[in-house]
């Protein structure tokens, strides 16, 4: 696996993102009416619980937690889980792990009162604050909340940053021989039926972050996601764009052989396509050049309430920060542990520096490019 320069350091301020922890399904029918523990739902710091020894009591005593879309390959969601299932008596059902950001944003508003609704989210930044639009989040400060930025942090503790990392371009360097490095150059010829997005731009942030990516490499900007849409329009008239969702399953068997994603995952998938003979390399492309973060919130009506909680706290904890490092993403509070010696030195070695100044949006402008793509990307791709 080979990681292409240019790429960004990326500082803790550099991103914003959302994460969904969430169960997905309609049924109105409340099945937990009165069964949940609501001191804990009403906690807004283990201290309101009597300490984190109590609130793992509490936890463990519910012994589950609902949580979706969180793939094992995804900024090393399986280990986080396993690790956490490890540690305390918790068992961790996780719907749908390949499920989209809208998906469980959907199962999150639907399954109010029931005992298989979602009890912790983990979402991109757009669907979180729809999600407390909504009124779905509670407020929830973890052990490490000061020294998690301000600028990644909602005054209201509804949702922080949790983890992040840039759009980047994969490439299987065997079945490609030339592999791109920027936006311009995904529109030649030789990558015809090869270009992929990790799903639907109108209901992954990941996607829509490509889009947006896009948008800043072909004169647009983080108020005008337009660009965008008119990139990918060009791709698929060209006969570049794949309208296939790219995963590691899909990668391995040659179907997307170029992906533009997140580089944590890009990367990832590499460290797990190397063993299988496919030669992975990624770049951080410097015509669109962006960063985001994904985040962390307690579903206000969790059945488990003290197992989300906990969960958060997992986490946010130095164990559950340098298992993102370890998946290659940049956890909320890297600069925290790298001053107190917490950050786990050759997980960090391992991401790969870049240098500049990344693009990062705003929740309006995030929230508007949204809009533009939701409304336009039928039409561009069609």
């Amino acid at each position: 696996m080979k990681a292409h320069h240019p790429r960004r350091v990326l500082t803790a301020a550099a991103l914003v993102g959302l994460t969904a922890l969430v169960a997905t399904g309609c049924g109105s029918a409340p099945d937990n009416a009165g069964g949940r523990d609501s001191k804990a739902a009403e906690a807004e710091s283990a201290a309101d619980l009597g300490g984190m020894e109590k609130l793992v009591a509490a936890a463990e005593k519910e012994g589950k937690l609902n949580v979706y879309a969180l793939a094992p390959d995804w900024a090393n969601y399986g280990e986080m889980i396993a690790a956490f299932e490890k540690k305390y008596a918790i068992e961790v059902n996780n719907e749908d792990p390949g499920g989209s950001s809208q998906g469980a944003l959907n199962a999150a508003a639907k399954r109010k009162g029931q005992e298989r609704a979602v009890d912790a989210l983990d979402l991109g930044t757009s669907y979180m604050q729809e999600a407390k639009k909504q009124g779905l989040l509670a407020p929830y400060k973890v052990k490490g909340w000061g020294d998690i930025p301000d600028a990644q942090k909602q005054p209201d503790a509804s949702f922080m940053n949790n983890y992040g990392g840039y759009i980047s371009i994969g490439c299987d360097a065997k079945a490609v021989k030339n592999c791109p490095e920027t936006f311009k150059d995904l529109l030649k010829p030789e990558y015809r039926n090869k270009v992929a997005l990790n799903g639907d731009p109108t209901e992954s942030s990941s996607a829509l972050a490509a889009v947006i990516a896009a948008s800043l490499a072909n004169g647009g900007s983080l108020d005008d996601a337009q660009p965008g849409l008119d990139f990918f329009q060009e791709l698929r008239k060209k006969g570049n764009f794949v309208p296939a969702k790219s995963t590691l399953a899909t990668i391995q068997q040659g179907e997307t052989p170029i992906s533009i994603d997140w580089d944590y995952l890009n990367l990832g998938y590499g460290q797990k396509l190397e063993p299988k003979g496919v030669d992975w390399q990624v770049a951080v492309p410097a015509d669109g050049l962006y960063s985001r973060y994904y985040n962390q919130g307690v579903n206000k009506y969790a059945p488990h309430p003290a197992a989300a909680r906990l969960w958060l706290e997992f986490v946010y904890s130095p164990e559950g920060q340098n298992i993102w490092l370890k998946g290659f993403s940049r956890p909320a509070l890297l600069e925290a542990m790298k001053k107190d010696g917490s950050a786990d030195k050759a997980a960090v070695a391992r991401i790969p520096e870049v240098h500049g100044t990344p693009q990062e949006p705003t929740v309006e402008q995030e929230a508007k490019a949204k809009e533009t793509v939701v409304q336009g990307w039928g039409k561009a791709v069609s």
